[in-house]
């Protein structure tokens, strides 16, 4: 789990070193931060009941070379930055931040699936049919 973590952060880092040197991948801007939408917080205030939250992380990986990673947590880390409300939180690293920042985590139910999903991330440059991975404007 530690290898593949640190592994994850090298890999975003040198991808934003490439991409922008001028900026830090481990400290996005104060005023980064994603939307939580309406029927997000109603799923989270029904699965979250133990202290739990909802982290998003972004990893190398998917069809277009990164992908979204939802996990439902109860550790929070040195980096973690927090959004939504007391009794659900949506927990975002930042590393994964610089990947994602104005983007909208939403909790989507169809008949055939359902899900937290992230949208309208305005740093993707396009995103595979799955909706799961995307590449990175550059």
């Amino acid at each position: 789990c530690v290898i593949s973590l640190i592994s994850r952060r090298n890999l975003l880092r040198q991808a934003t070193t490439s991409s922008n040197s001028s900026s830090s991948a481990a400290s996005p801007s104060p005023e980064a931060s994603v939307q939580v939408s309406e029927s997000c917080l109603k799923r989270l205030r029904e699965i979250c009941t133990d202290g739990t939250f909802l982290r998003v992380t972004v990893e190398g990986g998917g069809c277009s070379g990164f992908q979204y990673k939802f996990d439902l947590d109860s550790k929070l880390n040195e980096d973690d930055r927090q959004f939504g409300e007391d009794k659900a939180k949506v927990v975002i690293d930042n590393l994964s931040l610089e990947y994602c920042s104005g983007a909208t985590v939403d909790y989507h139910s169809e008949l055939i699936r359902a899900g937290f999903r992230m949208v309208a991330n305005p740093l993707a440059e396009q995103g595979c049919s799955c909706g799961s991975s995307f590449s990175v404007k550059l």
